[in-house]
């Protein structure tokens, strides 16, 4: 064992002995019958403060009918959700493994040593034989196989309950995929299947070791898709005398191969885990020893920035949908009829770093508008719509502190409305997404107030109130579903401590215990990251027939079927490894998710701890995995047809692979910038470091937010993040890159993605950079060296995994848009007012030397008004009139930079009444 654990054997079992403890696993086995089938199928647990799917089995003795079925409300509906799952029909059905049929527990009655196998003899039954041995010598863990042959037909399982058992008070911490970590134990003996198994054991640690029962390999095949369906054992961790018990059982009663024939005999193995170890320190070696998980992946098509440059401008075609007058991206995979976004940061920073005018005039600023105004990320005019319970009304903001406090840091502070906003919101609570209620007063928010404030006493708070946090929330492991943070789980973030945020403050602060802290929370966010099935090192058709997979989902939505070509690729480029499933309550359906938004703080976290393991898992969620937007999720057969560039050009009803939720887009470019300019800070050790905020955006959507604050490359100092579409040119898709600027000097890094180093020339787009004037480029690193500089055209190396880093001076770099966004110079005009005619506000935003615009927006509905008009008149301009005679009622007025602007409102109301308010001046 890699371990170095001793295995002794006798009479009881096998002992298996590390840091002097000794752990007994008998061979002891249970077998569960049904003459009929027990109707696999799964259903909601019914467990507080958490949504999940579990197995029940249907019971003819209603004593065993433990299960009870849930009353699932209008709110639980779309893309993941299953009404076959939430709402079938009422059935007694328990959930407990061992009253899923009759029960004959078994244990050996003697034990046979030959050689290096260990036979267990059982005493005969009438209904089955039950063969088993264990093999010593097997790596990396000892082995115990089974042979099982009915000598009736009907539906069987076996359980191997031979492992150590604990009382729950006596364990450091227990692991039961998916949601079952820490401390938090199953109510009952819950079954995972093999398919939602993102390892298939179970796991306890007693403080001295980790201990648990592997299924082998081989029972999770690579093709096909890991489904229900075809799911060959499940796993699970309490026993029928309620302690815990590493287990497995196969085949699941009901499942896949469990109806067997009379005289056909079944196979299955295990392995018998103790490692010296953490129960996340156990997952990392069963996952690289075993099922062969490493640093896999590489650009498979394309460089990362190709992926970027193309996902941006899908972004802004009409099949990325964007409802201009809803200000946001169509919700309709989900909620027919709604808009949600997920933060104005995303466009904001696209817009300056990739120096893009039209990504700050179409996007950022609209999303600005609607994150100040609406109630919650999803917006419907409809009332009647329920599904995730939107909202329709304007009484935002909806933008969470943090972003409150980036949008003033980047205006310079020159918007007084933000940190009024951001301290209305630090002592209340809001609820923005879905029916999660969120307290504005926390170490997080406390965090944000400072770097809003310069306020000392903000930083004080947030350390206290975060070292409480430390203490309740990771150096106590949680034994009930719910956080100090979050009310309930859902996504993955809330089932783990906030690690994100937990980086941000150790950045600040460069306190270690915060960063300990969230390498505890990034290391148990792992255990949510498939580790299975192992990589095949085969090629697998795909697109059998020119048909794309179509999502069942879709197709009961009357989606069309997408055609690719049949092609053969490398199983790798396929693999779901480093990818987790969506969220507790759709991970039955959503197997992997795209949106990887942890990978960079994975990455950096692995830097600043030397965890190699989460820098690798970091990669393999991002790297090679699309040309473009590649939708949202995994979920019915492997496939490349999310790869393509032109995956997402289709129309909405012609999208059939998987799920496309158009508020994810932008996040998903935030997610590659911070990704690149992370691997850069990593592959140069520090020397490429540009200073970032934090883009929180709900659920699992944060990001790191860049090209607001010039940083260091190398020797270069105010350095500005300058990477607009299509800069670069290169011969090698194993290179992405980060540019910057300085002056008259161009910056370039390329990070070799490949295990091999790359000799390739590059070109820079002539119509952004002019070279005419310069003497040729510079390399900073690894070796300083000159490269002859041909028409904006050089060559160079970059070592297997490394970077090379050089400058180019004396050119001449063409930015626009960039420059005049970043120009802010001190602005203490008057930039907002409420009118208590509709309940209005109105702020004027103040936009660097770019723009100033004018939002005026009613809080109050066409329940009360019918229409409404905007009367204003700009210094030195006539008066004009703007119409809104439906429901939302806002205007947006561009406002010349400096000028002021005088307005008022004329109401009509539901009755026919007219209402006037009073003229008012904003910039003066």
């Amino acid at each position: 064992m890699k371990s170095n654990a001793q295995i002794v054997t006798d009479s009881k079992g096998v002992k298996i002995i590390s840091k002097d403890k000794t752990y007994l696993f008998k061979p002891d086995f249970v077998v569960i019958c049904n003459e009929k089938d027990p109707e696999l199928a799964l259903k909601p647990s019914g467990l507080k403060k958490v949504a999940y799917n579990i197995p029940t089995w249907k019971t003819d003795d209603s004593s065993l009918a433990d299960y009870h079925q849930q009353i699932v409300n209008a709110s639980v509906a779309g893309d993941g959700f299953d009404d076959k799952i939430l709402r079938s029909a009422k059935q007694d059905r328990t959930a407990n493994i061992y009253h899923a049929g009759k029960t004959y527990f078994l244990s050996a009655i003697k034990t046979v040593n030959a050689g290096d196998s260990i036979y267990f003899i059982f005493p005969e039954q009438a209904l089955f034989t039950l063969k088993a041995w264990l093999i010593k010598s097997s790596l990396p863990y000892p082995k115990i196989e089974f042979l099982f042959t009915p000598k009736k037909n009907g539906f069987y399982s076996v359980g191997y309950i031979g492992a150590p058992s604990f009382k729950s008070d006596n364990v450091d911490e227990l692991w039961q995929p998916l949601i079952w970590t820490e401390k938090r134990a199953p109510l009952q003996p819950y079954l995972t299947p093999s398919y939602m198994a993102t390892i298939p054991t179970t796991l306890v640690n007693d403080g001295y070791n980790s201990i648990g029962v592997l299924a082998g390999s081989r029972y999770l095949p690579f093709q096909p898709l890991p489904l229900l369906t075809n799911s060959q054992f499940g796993i699970a961790l309490l026993n029928n005398k309620s302690e815990l018990q590493p287990q497995i059982f196969a085949p699941m009663p009901g499942g896949f191969n469990s109806q067997m024939t009379a005289g056909h005999a079944f196979e299955f193995s295990m392995n018998l885990i103790v490692e010296p170890s953490s129960i996340t320190k156990t997952y990392e070696q069963i996952a690289t020893t075993v099922f062969g998980f490493k640093d896999y992946r590489s650009n498979a098509s394309v460089s990362m920035n190709t992926t970027l440059d193309n996902l941006i401008d899908y972004s802004k075609t009409r099949y990325a949908w964007f409802i201009d007058s809803l200000k946001g991206f169509a919700y309709s995979t989900d909620v027919p009829g709604a808009v949600k976004n997920v933060s104005s940061l995303n466009p904001l920073e696209l817009a300056i770093v990739r120096d893009d005018k039209e990504m700050f005039d179409k996007r950022a600023y609209p999303l600005m508008e609607f994150m100040l105004s609406r109630e919650k990320f999803l917006f419907a005019i409809d009332s009647n719509q329920k599904i995730q319970s939107p909202s329709r009304k304007l009484r935002g903001p909806i933008a969470p502190l943090s972003e409150l406090q980036v949008l003033s840091d980047v205006f310079g502070k020159n918007n007084s409305f933000y940190a009024t906003m951001a301290k209305k919101e630090f002592g209340t609570a809001r609820v923005r997404n879905l029916d999660e209620e969120q307290k504005g007063r926390n170490w997080v928010n406390a965090m944000f107030m400072f770097k809003l404030t310069s306020d000392s006493a903000y930083l004080r708070l947030s350390k206290t109130l975060a070292d409480k946090y430390l203490k309740e929330r990771v150096d106590t492991r949680l034994k009930q579903f719910g956080d100090p943070l979050f009310s309930s789980n859902f996504f993955w973030p809330t089932f783990t401590n906030n690690w994100s945020a937990l980086l941000e403050l150790y950045e600040l602060t460069a306190e270690r215990r915060y960063l300990e802290a969230a390498q505890d929370g990034a290391r148990h966010y792992t255990l949510f990251t498939w580790m299975t099935p192992a990589i095949p090192n085969d090629l697998v058709t795909v697109n059998k027939g020119g048909k794309a997979p179509m999502y069942w989902y879709l197709k009961s939505k009357g989606h069309h079927q997408m055609y690719y070509p049949e092609e053969k690729v490398p199983a790798w480029r396929l693999s779901e490894m480093g990818l987790t499933p969506e969220s507790s309550g759709t991970s039955t359906g959503h197997r992997a998710i795209f949106m990887s938004t942890y990978a960079p703080w994975l990455l950096r976290i692995g830097y600043h701890t030397k965890d190699p393991f989460l820098m690798n898992v970091a990669k393999a969620s991002i790297v090679g995995r699309s040309e473009s937007f590649p939708g949202y999720h995994i979920n019915t057969e492997r496939t490349t047809a999310y790869e393509k560039a032109d995956f997402p050009l289709h129309e909405h009803k012609d999208q059939s692979v998987n799920s496309f939720h158009y508020n994810h887009i932008l996040p998903m470019a935030s997610m590659f910038v911070d990704y690149l300019v992370s691997d850069a800070y990593v592959k140069s050790n520090g020397k490429i470091d540009f200073p970032s905020d934090y883009i929180e955006g709900y659920a699992y959507l944060q990001n790191k937010f860049y090209g607001a604050k010039k940083g260091r490359f190398f020797q270069f100092e105010n350095v500005q993040l300058w990477m607009p579409s299509r800069l670069l040119n290169t011969a090698n898709i194993a290179l992405n890159y980060v540019s910057a600027k300085k002056g008259d000097t161009l910056l370039l890094a390329f990070m070799n993605q490949s295990g091999a180093d790359i000799t390739t020339r590059v070109s820079v787009d002539a119509s952004r950079v002019d070279f005419s004037g310069s003497t040729g480029a510079h390399t900073l690193y690894p070796s300083a060296q000159l490269s002859d500089l041909k028409d904006g055209s050089f060559e160079i190396n970059v070592p297997a995994g490394g970077l090379t880093a050089l400058a180019i001076p004396g050119v001449k770099i063409r930015s626009g848009f960039q420059d005049q966004i970043l120009n802010v110079k001190k602005d203490q005009r008057s930039d907002d007012i409420n009118i208590p005619e509709g309940d209005t506000k109105a702020l004027l935003f103040k936009l660097g030397a770019y723009a100033q615009k004018l939002f005026v927006f009613l809080q109050e509905d066409d329940t009360k008004w019918k229409k409404a008009r905007l009367v204003y008149k700009i210094k030195g301009s006539k008066e004009k009139i703007i119409d809104k005679n439906e429901y939302p009622f806002e205007f947006t007025v561009p406002v010349d930079i400096d000028k002021a602007v005088r307005f008022h409102l004329e109401l009509t109301g539901v009755d026919g009444k007219l209402t006037k308010s009073k003229e008012t001046e904003l910039g003066k």
